[in-house]
């Protein structure tokens, strides 16, 4: 990551890097909530059709929606911030990349709350729509189970688990365990300039395919969140906006499992990575790609390093 050398106010510290994490999360879940909101309750309540598609082409929608979302939070915000969007993409950079462990609290609010305000957009943009479907089929929000269950419009902001775990938790655990360690893992790969890092600033895209995969192999056990800001922001203002114990604390209190998951399964991917990957590269004195894209420009505080090559413990 490039170090700012000449700074101008605010924007040259890492306030500018915040608001660049909340900006590029605010992005992601406008478009990525924003895709599930037009599948539950736009399109069949605009006319244009009773259903959108069956349970697979619904999923088509949301699985691209998503990908398409994280592609252009990356491109937005990836120049300044190298564009975590992710509260465990930035733990796993901490944990094994040399990312200050001082900015991982202010990076997490920031992906927070843009996620947050980015929920709020989605309800304002599509608020007749929800009200529409629930009316139509006898939904009344905050209702959790029955004929009047509000799952269904809450759905549109935040994850459920699958009714077939039965209220088990070690299964949408492992699921988001295993969804976020190949997202670190694939995030490190096309960011190692060790590695086959993409040339022609093709990684956002790239990680909007990785993103794409995770949910078309594993989605439908647990809605594959992969990120606790990408779920708890949308969550919490579902909690105000009517959803109540339907949001907070969720079927089979959830709440903790896409936070806590993709928190483990982001720092167990990138020790995999670096264990069979990067530091086989480093030991065989692999030189750097010369040309592959930079890691966006954050600022580095005096003293800080990039986390060493693995020593004699290591081999």
């Amino acid at each position: 990551m490039a170090a700012v050398r000449r700074k101008t106010g605010w924007r040259g510290t890492v306030w500018g890097e915040v608001l660049s994490e909340f900006l590029g999360t605010f992005i992601l879940i406008c478009f990525g909530d924003g895709s599930v909101a037009m599948t539950v309750a736009a399109l069949n309540q605009s006319g244009r059709g009773a259903l959108a598609f069956a349970a697979s082409g619904d999923w088509l929608v949301i699985v691209w929606g998503w990908a398409l979302a994280v592609t252009f939070g990356v491109y937005v915000a990836g120049g300044v911030s190298g564009a975590h969007i992710n509260p465990a993409v930035t733990l796993g950079l901490a944990v094994r990349r040399g990312f200050p462990w001082m900015k991982v609290p202010i990076y997490i609010v920031a992906q927070v709350v843009g996620a947050f305000v980015g929920a709020a957009l989605v309800y304002l943009i599509y608020h007749a729509a929800i009200d529409s479907l629930e009316a139509a089929k006898g939904i009344t929000r905050g209702v959790l189970g029955g004929p009047h269950d509000s799952t269904p419009t809450y759905s549109i902001f935040a994850t459920f688990p699958a009714s077939y775990f039965h209220g088990y938790w070690v299964g949408p655990f492992l699921d988001q365990v295993v969804g976020t360690g190949f997202l670190l893992m694939f995030v490190l790969a096309l960011t190692d300039t060790l590695n086959q890092a993409p040339r022609g600033n093709l990684t956002p895209w790239i990680i909007g395919l990785v993103v794409a995969a995770i949910g078309l192999s594993f989605g439908a056990n647990a809605g594959y969140a992969i990120n606790p800001a990408r779920d708890f922001g949308p969550r919490f203002f579902a909690w105000l906006a009517g959803w109540g114990r339907v949001a907070l604390p969720g079927v089979h209190n959830y709440v903790w499992i896409p936070i806590v998951g993709p928190f483990a399964g982001g720092v167990l991917g990138a020790i995999l990575y670096d264990l069979f990957i990067h530091d086989t590269l480093v030991r065989r004195g692999v030189p750097e790609e010369v040309g592959v894209e930079a890691g966006g420009r954050v600022v580095r505080e005096e003293g800080e390093t990039r986390r060493p090559p693995p020593d004699d413990m290591d081999q």
